[in-house]
């Protein structure tokens, strides 16, 4: 059977739990090889990854499902796709330099009524972003994962006066 046209599953039959295990097999790859400064072997498994059909399942799957902003339509339009149309987008993902222009949106400032700028790129676009998070993370994680930044919580929590003279 030929899958490059009909893909052998529909999207709701997708195994996710092989796919993340999958892709998560090859991040961990991609972090060890990070750490014993292998440039040459993090650069081949990014490479691998990427052209990976489970890692574009997964970015896509991500960008049109898991996300907050999934109901988002970026210049065409396009607000949520079929499942037939998710798995066009998994086949046809890659990173390409051309990319479509962005939504512009105007939102409001915090405690200000000034506005920002918020670009909302189209629904591929997204997917492509989320390819090369998954690609790219790993290794960013194994250089700076030890330098975390507290999140806010623990920072106000540490800067209280009673946990200056605990600290």
């Amino acid at each position: 059977m030929n899958t490059a046209r009909r893909p052998m599953y529909a999207w709701q039959d997708i195994p996710w739990h092989k796919v993340e295990r999958a892709v998560f097999k090859l991040q961990q790859r991609i972090y060890r090889a990070s750490r014993h400064g292998d440039v040459k072997t993090v650069h081949k498994l990014q490479r691998l990854l990427m052209k990976s059909w489970y890692a574009k399942l997964l970015a896509t799957r991500r960008v049109t499902q898991d996300n907050r902003g999934k109901r988002t339509a970026g210049v065409d339009g396009v607000k949520s796709l079929t499942p037939p149309q998710r798995l066009r987008l998994a086949q046809t993902l890659s990173l390409s330099p051309q990319v479509q222009p962005v939504r512009r949106v105007w939102i409001p400032k915090p405690r200000t009524t000034e506005h920002r700028p918020l670009g909302i790129p189209v629904m591929a676009d997204r997917a492509g972003q989320a390819l090369a998070k998954l690609a790219l993370e790993p290794e960013w994680e194994a250089k700076f994962g030890q330098f975390q930044v507290p999140d806010d919580s623990s920072l106000k929590l540490c800067s209280s006066p009673l946990m200056v003279d605990v600290v």
